[in-house]
C-alpha cells in the first residue's frame, strides 16, 4: 500500500524525498524510498531517478539491508557509465564515496564468495584510477576485508593508515575507530582507549559515531579501571543505538557489558526493549554480532541459576532464558560456521568464543538510579511479604504444623513482624494439593485458618491502600471467624471492614481539580476532592466501632486493646484529613483510653502505639514540641521495656517531625538510626521505605543533594517490591527530577527509559497523569542533553494527548509551551505558533501567566534570531501575546515567582528588535525596561537583570547606532552604581563592553 501521494511533478517528487529524509531509518523509510524510486522512473529525466536511488540505497544501508544496497548501487553505476555527463560534482562525490557502502554490504553477507569481495575491491581501485582519485579508501576497504577475514591485517593495515587522508575517506570518527579496534584485536587496550579519545570525547562523530566506537571501547575501559567513564557512556552510547537494527552489534556488545558489571537485570530490560531486532536485522554479520552479545548475557544468566526467567526473543512464541539462549546459540554459531567457510578462516568462531568466554569483570558496577537484581525481575508470585528481599536473617520457622500456626497467631497478636513470615509460609501449605490440617484442639478447625490467612491478606490490601480489597476480605473473614465460633476476631475483622470502608470515598467520588497555582513541573494533578465526605464516612466508621465495642463482650485483652487502637485511628484518619482543631480531643481521649488499657494489661505493642498515635495528633495539630517530647518517652521506654520493632518508626517519626522543626541535621540522625535498626526487621513492617524518602528530605535540607538521590530511589524500590507502584513511580518521578536538576542528565533518562517500559505503563494500567509527569520530564532531560530532536517528538506527542484533559487545562497549557520552544528551536516556527496558540487558548481557562509569558518572549527571540529582519513581525505578534498576558498577570494581581513580567517584556523587545535591525526602537524598549526595574539596591533581587538591561543598551547604543559618547556615559555610570553597592561580579560584562567601545575610538 502506497505510503504517501503519488508525485505529479520533479518539484513534488524532491520535496517527498526531503521529507522522506527527515524520517528515521526503518520500513517506513525504506518502503516510501521504493515508491519514489518508482515514481522518479516517470519522468524523462535521469536526475531525479538518481536522487531517488541515491535515497534508497541509503534507506537499506541503514535499514539493515544489505542484500538490496548493492543491486540499487549497480543501476547507479550503469546511469553513470551510459551518462556521465547528469552527475555534478556533488553526485559523483557520492556516487565514489558509495563503492565503499556496497563493500560493506557484501562482507556482511556469507553467500558471496570471497572471490567476488576481492574482485569488487578490484573495481573499485579501477574506478578510482580511471577517476584520477587517490586510492587510501580503497586501501581502507582492503584492510577492512583482511580484518573480517583475519588473515594478513598487519600489512593491509600499515597500507591503509600510512596513507593521507582523502576527500573519499571514511570520516575522521570512523577511521579513529577502526585504528582503535586494530590496537584493541593486538591486546593493547591503552593504546586503543588513547586512539579513541577524540571520539570518546565527542571531538568527532558522524552517522554512526561515537555509538559504534562506545560499544567497544566499554570493556577496555573496565580493563583498565576506568570505570566511572564506561558507565557514563554506556548510558549515553546505548541510547544512541537501541531499537536500530543498523546498530544491531552495538546493542549486542552493550548487553555482553550489562552481563559482565554484574547488571544481568538490566540486560534483559534492554534486550527486551530490542526484540524487535530478532526480526528487522537483515544483515548476517549484523545478526551475528547481536546474537553472541545476547548469548553473552543469556548465558551468564542462566549460570546465577535463573535459566527460568521469561526472555524476550523471536517473535511467535515466548521464551524461557534457557529456551532463547539455545536457540540464539544455534543460529549464532551457523552463521559464525558460514563466514568461516566463506573466508576460509576460523576468524568468527575463535571470536565468539572469545567473547563467551570472558569472565565477569566486577561483581557489580552501578549502572543506573535503578539498580535490579535477577530477583527484582523474576514473575511475581502471589504477593506475599516474604518474597521481598530483607537484609536480616529471615526467622526459623516451626517445622511442625500445630506449631507454625500457634506461632502465627501469638506472633500476630504481639504484632511482632516476623508473623508475616508465618502467615505466607501457611498461606502456601494451605493451598498445596493434598493439605490435611491437624486434628488438634489447639489449632483449632480449618476454618479458623482460613480466616486467619484472609485477615492477613486483607491487612495487606490496607498496606497497599487497596481499601475495597480490604474492606471485602476482611468481611469475608469476619463471616469464617464466626463460623469458627471466634467472635472476638470476628468483631476485629469487622471494625477493620469498617476503617477500610471509610477509606473509599475519596476514591469513589474524587473529581479533578485544576491547580490555583503555577505549576511548571507537573504533568497534570488530581485533587481527591471529598475530604467532606470521608470526615463523615470516618465518623460513622467510629461510632460503628464504639458500638460493635459494646456489644461484643469477652474479649481478650490483646483484642480489646487492638479494638480501642482502631477506634483511635479512624479518629486520626478523621482529623488528617480535616485538619480542624475541634477534631483533635477525640483523638487524643480515644489515645488516653487505649493507653490506659494496654498499660493496665501490660499489652506492650498497644502501649507503644498509643503514644504513636498520641504523638502523631500532636504533630498533626501543630504542636511539634509536644510530639517530640512524647517520641523522646516512647523511645526510653522502648529501648528498655521493648517492643524492639517499633523503635524504627518511633525514630523515623521522630526524624519527621524533626524536618518540620527544620532540624535537619538532628532528623538524619534520628532517621539514620532508624534506618539501621529497620535491616533487623522486613522492610515493609517497618517502613523502610518512607525512612529513606524522609533521608532524602533531609540530605536536601544539608545539602547533600547526591545523598537524597540515592535514598529516594532506594525507597521507590523497596515501595515496588512490596506492590506499592504508585508510590513507587511517584518517588522515581521525584528521583529523576533531581537527577536532572544535578545535571546527570543521562542518568535521569535511563531510569525513565526504564520505567517506561514497566509493563504496566505499556498497558495502560498506571495512572496516566504521573506516566505524562515521567514523559515530560524525560523530553526536558532529552532537550538537556542536547537531543533535541527526540525531545520535540516527546512533547509533540505529549501535547497532543494533553489537549484532551479537560479537568486540567492549566498543564496543557505549560505542556503546549514548551512545545512551542523546542519547536521554535527546530526552526518550524509555523508548528511553534500553533502550539502557543494551543497554551493561550489552555490559558484562558486556567491561567499560567508566568509559563505563558516566558514562553512567547522565548519564541519571539529565536524566531527574531534565527531569521533577522524577515521574523520580525511574526516575532512581534509573539511579544503582543505575551503584553497581554502580563496585562491579565497586572489585573489579576499576580506576582511571579521569577523575572518581573513587564520588565522582561520590555527587555525582550529591545532584544528581538536588535536581532532584526531595528535599533532605535531596541533602545527605546531597554530604556523603558530600566525604567520599570528601578535602580538596584544593595540586595541581589534584580541587580544581575538591570546590568543585562544596560549592557545591551550600551551594545545597540554604542556599536549598533554608532554613539559611542552617551553609551560610555551610561556604562561607567552603571560600573559607579554596581561597585558602590557590592555588586562587582555583575561590573564585569559591562567593563568589558566599555574596553571595547574604547578601543574602537
Amino acid at each position: 500500500m502506497p505510503t504517501a501521494p503519488h508525485p505529479q511533478s520533479t518539484d513534488e517528487l524532491y520535496q517527498a524525498l526531503r521529507e522522506n529524509d527527515r524520517r528515521p531509518y526503518g520500513r517506513t523509510r525504506t518502503v516510501t524510498a521504493e515508491e519514489l524510486v518508482d515514481a522518479a522512473e516517470q519522468f524523462a529525466e535521469p536526475v531525479p531517478l538518481i536522487h531517488a536511488l541515491l535515497e534508497l540505497q541509503e534507506a537499506y544501508t541503514y535499514g539493515s539491508e544489505p542484500r538490496k544496497s548493492p543491486v540499487v548501487f549497480a543501476r547507479l553505476l550503469t546511469l553513470f557509465d551510459e551518462q556521465p555527463d547528469v552527475f555534478d560534482e556533488r553526485l559523483r562525490h557520492t556516487l565514489f564515496w558509495r563503492f565503499k557502502w556496497v563493500a560493506n554490504a557484501l562482507r556482511a553477507l556469507p553467500e558471496i564468495p570471497l572471490a567476488s569481495l576481492r574482485q569488487w575491491l578490484t573495481e573499485m581501485r579501477d574506478r578510482y584510477e580511471r577517476a584520477g582519485l587517490d586510492l587510501q579508501p580503497y586501501y581502507g576497504q582492503a584492510y577492512q576485508l583482511a580484518a573480517h577475514v583475519g588473515e594478513d591485517t598487519a600489512l593491509a593495515y600499515e597500507l591503509w593508515a600510512g596513507r593521507a587522508r582523502t576527500r573519499l575517506s571514511d570520516c575522521e570518527a570512523c577511521e579513529t575507530c577502526d585504528r582503535a579496534l586494530y590496537h584493541l584485536e593486538a591486546g593493547d587496550d591503552e593504546r586503543a582507549l588513547r586512539t579513541w579519545e577524540p571520539v570518546l570525547a565527542g571531538k568527532e562523530s558522524c552517522q554512526e559515531e561515537p555509538a559504534r566506537s562506545v560499544s567497544y571501547a566499554l570493556l577496555p575501559l573496565l580493563r583498565t579501571g576506568r570505570t566511572d567513564e564506561a558507565r557514563a557512556l554506556h548510558l549515553a552510547g546505548y541510547r544512541g543505538c537501541r531499537r536500530n537494527p543498523s546498530m544491531a552489534g552495538e546493542v549486542g556488545r552493550h548487553l555482553e557489558f550489562c552481563a559482565l558489571t554484574g547488571n544481568e537485570a538490566r540486560g534483559l530490560e534492554l534486550l527486551a526493549e530490542n526484540r524487535t531486532l530478532f526480526d528487522e536485522v537483515d544483515s548476517p554479520r549484523d545478526l551475528l554480532d547481536l546474537l553472541t552479545g545476547v548469548e553473552v548475557l543469556l548465558q551468564r544468566v542462566e549460570l546465577l541459576g535463573h535459566g527460568a526467567l521469561p526472555a524476550a526473543g523471536f517473535a511467535g512464541r515466548t521464551w524461557t532464558v534457557a529456551g532463547l539462549r539455545a536457540e540464539v546459540r544455534g543460529r549464532a554459531d551457523d552463521l559464525a560456521a558460514r563466514f568461516d567457510a566463506r573466508n576460509g578462516t576460523p576468524a568468527h568462531t575463535d571470536r565468539r568464543r572469545t567473547r563467551l568466554d570472558r569472565a565477569p569483570l566486577l561483581d557489580a558496577l552501578e549502572l543506573t538510579l535503578r539498580t535490579r537484581s535477577l530477583d527484582d525481575v523474576a514473575p511475581a508470585a502471589p504477593a506475599t511479604p516474604a518474597a521481598a528481599p530483607a537484609a536480616r536473617t529471615a526467622a526459623t520457622l516451626p517445622e511442625s504444623l500445630p506449631e507454625l500456626i500457634l506461632r502465627a497467631r501469638s506472633l500476630d497478636e504481639q504484632g511482632h513482624p516476623d508473623a508475616d513470615a508465618c502467615w505466607a509460609r501457611l498461606r502456601t501449605l494451605v493451598t498445596a494439593r493434598g493439605y490435611a490440617h491437624p486434628d488438634d484442639p489447639a489449632v483449632g478447625p480449618l476454618v479458623r485458618l482460613h480466616a486467619d490467612l484472609l485477615a492477613d491478606e486483607a491487612s495487606r490490601a490496607g498496606d497497599k491502600d487497596e481499601h475495597a480489597d480490604a474492606a471485602a476480605l476482611h468481611e469475608e473473614a469476619a463471616g469464617l471467624y464466626e463460623d469458627a465460633g471466634e467472635p472476638g476476631h470476628a468483631a476485629l475483622a469487622r471494625a477493620c471492614a469498617l476503617l477500610a470502608a471509610a477509606e473509599l470515598p475519596a476514591e469513589a467520588t474524587g473529581a479533578a481539580e485544576t491547580q490555583e497555582a503555577e505549576d511548571t513541573d507537573g504533568a497534570g494533578t488530581r485533587a481527591t476532592g471529598a475530604a467532606g465526605a470521608k470526615v463523615a464516612a470516618l465518623t460513622a466508621a467510629h461510632a460503628a466501632m464504639v458500638r460493635l465495642h459494646e456489644e461484643t463482650p469477652g474479649l481478650a485483652p490483646h483484642q480489646e486493646a487492638r479494638l480501642l487502637r482502631l477506634r483511635a485511628t479512624a479518629l486520626g484518619l478523621r482529623l488528617q484529613t480535616s485538619g480542624s482543631e475541634e477534631h483533635v480531643a477525640p483523638v487524643l481521649a480515644e489515645v488516653d483510653l487505649l493507653h490506659a488499657f494496654a498499660t493496665r494489661h501490660d499489652v506492650a505493642g498497644q502501649i507503644a502505639g498509643a503514644r504513636l498515635l498520641r504523638a502523631t495528633t500532636h504533630a498533626m495539630s501543630g504542636d511539634l514540641p509536644a510530639a517530640v517530647t512524647e517520641l523522646d518517652g516512647l523511645l526510653d521506654r522502648l529501648r528498655t521495656h521493648g517492643p524492639a520493632w517499633h523503635l524504627p518508626r518511633a525514630l523515623g517519626l521522630r526524624g519527621r517531625i524533626r524536618l518540620g522543626l527544620r532540624d535537619a541535621q538532628a532528623a538524619h540522625a534520628d532517621l539514620t538510626e532508624s534506618l539501621r535498626l529497620a535491616a533487623d526487621w522486613p522492610a515493609e513492617t517497618v517502613g523502610t521505605a518512607r525512612v529513606h524518602g524522609d533521608l532524602a528530605e533531609a540530605c536536601m535540607h544539608l545539602g547533600r543533594p547526591d545523598e537524597a538521590l540515592r535514598h529516594l530511589t532506594r525507597s521507590a524500590e523497596l515501595d515496588l517490591r512490596h506492590g506499592s507502584r504508585t508510590d513507587a513511580f511517584c518517588t522515581y518521578a521525584n528521583a529523576a527530577r533531581l537527577s536532572l536538576d544535578l545535571g546527570r542528565v543521562e542518568d535521569c533518562i535511563a531510569l525513565l527509559d526504564s520505567l517506561l517500559t514497566e509493563p504496566d505503563v505499556t498497558a495502560g494500567e498506571l495512572d496516566d497523569r504521573l506516566v505524562a509527569q515521567l514523559r515530560l520530564t524525560r523530553a526536558r532531560a532529552l532537550h538537556a542533553g542536547g537531543d533535541l530532536k527526540a525531545a520535540t517528538a516527546e512533547l509533540v506527542a505529549l501535547a497532543a494527548e494533553s489537549a484532551g484533559w479537560d479537568d486540567d487545562p492549566g498543564s496543557h497549557a505549560m505542556i503546549a509551551a514548551e512545545t512551542a520552544v523546542l519547536l521554535a528551536e527546530s526552526g518550524e516556527f509555523d508548528r511553534a505558533r500553533k502550539a502557543a496558540d494551543q497554551a493561550l487558548a489552555a490559558h484562558a481557562r486556567a491561567p499560567r501567566y508566568e509559563v505563558l509569558s516566558n514562553c512567547l518572549r522565548e519564541l519571539a527571540r529565536l524566531q527574531a534570531q534565527q531569521q533577522g529582519p524577515d521574523g520580525l513581525a511574526d516575532a512581534r505578534a509573539f511579544l503582543a501575546d505575551a503584553g497581554r498576558i502580563a496585562d491579565e498577570a497586572r489585573a489579576a494581581a499576580y506576582e511571579a515567582h521569577g523575572r518581573p513580567l513587564d520588565p522582561a517584556l520590555a527587555y525582550e523587545h529591545g532584544r528581538v528588535n536588535a536581532y532584526a535591525g531595528a535599533h532605535e526602537d531596541a533602545l527605546t524598549a531597554l530604556e523603558k525596561a530600566l525604567a520599570l526595574l528601578g535602580e538596584p539596591g544593595p540586595e541581589q533581587d534584580h541587580a544581575g537583570e538591570w546590568a543585562e538591561c544596560v549592557r545591551l543598551a550600551g551594545a545597540v547604543e554604542g556599536v549598533y547606532l554608532e554613539r559611542p559618547a552617551p553609551a560610555l556615559a551610561r556604562l561607567d555610570a552603571a560600573v559607579s552604581r554596581l561597585t558602590a553597592l557590592g555588586h562587582t561580579e555583575e561590573t564585569e560584562p559591562l567593563t568589558a563592553l566599555a574596553a571595547r567601545l574604547r578601543d574602537g575610538e
